[in-house]
């Protein structure tokens, strides 16, 4: 038996595809123009869909402006401006038609005097009351942004046209502000023997100043709603007789019942304010029956 090796057709040399330079050059070329080729080509597809018409007008300087406009706006009102407070028809039309005219979530449907009448008979008062500090499922004036005038108006707009009769809220006068402290100045010098019953008139209004020489803001936005006029059961500003059983809680037990919230009157009075603000309130309102 011999190993002597038979040479065969497959012992001879291998040759591979690319036998001349030529082939070669092609070869590297084409292993890199297609490559790009293809990926050009799938950008082109994929961005082609997204790729304005022809006679679009995405680029107009209309249409890039809508585009690039601020998400929210900050819009400062002047109340004294009255050019620029909403009626009561627009601030319905803006924001309280959206549960009113369906009388979605317990809602008084607009104009249906049935559901409106028990409403009108609590009073204006009690009605701006709850559309400032919200109700039931209302937030705080339907969740919009308006001054106090303005809801005002809107809910004189809708009881009105469910039959009530109210008068629509004026603007105050632009000097009022201005002669807010004559009666505190009066309080200084000796009083005839009628004074006293002028000044529990005088304790009520809302003009009344602290002892830091102005009425907190909080409460000529937010407190004097009820407490003014002693709407809710409310003890009205300046009433000795409402105030005495609350006095012996002190301005901090008060102001701890401000904080959470008690019977009709919402945590805080339906405000954001700080702790710290609703004692200064809470020590206003106390103030003014000592």
């Amino acid at each position: 038996m011999s190993d002597a090796h038979h040479p065969t057709e497959h012992d001879g040399p291998h040759e591979g595809p690319i036998k001349t330079p030529k082939q070669l050059i092609l070869a590297v070329f084409y292993a890199f123009v297609i490559p790009i080729t293809v990926i050009v080509l799938l950008v082109v597809y994929v961005t082609s869909e997204h790729r304005p018409a022809a006679g679009s007008k995405a680029f107009d300087p209309e249409s890039v402006a809508q585009r690039v406009q601020p998400v929210g706006m900050v819009q400062v009102k002047d109340a004294s401006d009255l050019s620029t407070l909403k009626t009561g028809e627009q601030v319905f039309a803006g924001q309280c038609t959206t549960c009113h005219t369906a009388g979605l979530v317990g809602a008084p449907k607009f104009g249906d005097a049935d559901a409106w009448g028990p409403r009108i008979k609590t009073g204006y008062d009690a009605l701006l009351h709850s559309a400032l500090a919200g109700k039931g499922q209302m937030g705080a004036q339907g969740g919009g942004d308006f001054t106090d005038l303005e809801i005002g108006r809107a809910v004189v707009y809708m009881a009105n046209k469910a039959g009530a009769k109210f008068d629509e809220p004026k603007a105050p006068a632009a000097g009022a502000s201005a002669a807010a402290p004559a009666p505190v100045a009066a309080a200084t010098t000796p009083a005839p023997a009628a004074a006293p019953a002028a000044a529990v008139v005088a304790t009520a209004e809302p003009a009344k100043t602290d002892a830091a020489g102005a009425v907190p803001a909080l409460y000529t936005q937010i407190c004097q709603t009820c407490h003014a006029a002693g709407v809710a059961g409310a003890p009205k500003l300046g009433d000795k007789a409402a105030w005495a059983p609350r006095l012996a809680q002190g301005v901090d037990g008060l102001t701890a019942s401000a904080i959470k919230g008690k019977n009709a009157m919402p945590p805080k009075g339906g405000s954001t304010a700080s702790d710290a603000e609703i004692k200064t309130v809470v020590a206003y309102m106390v103030s003014s029956v000592k």
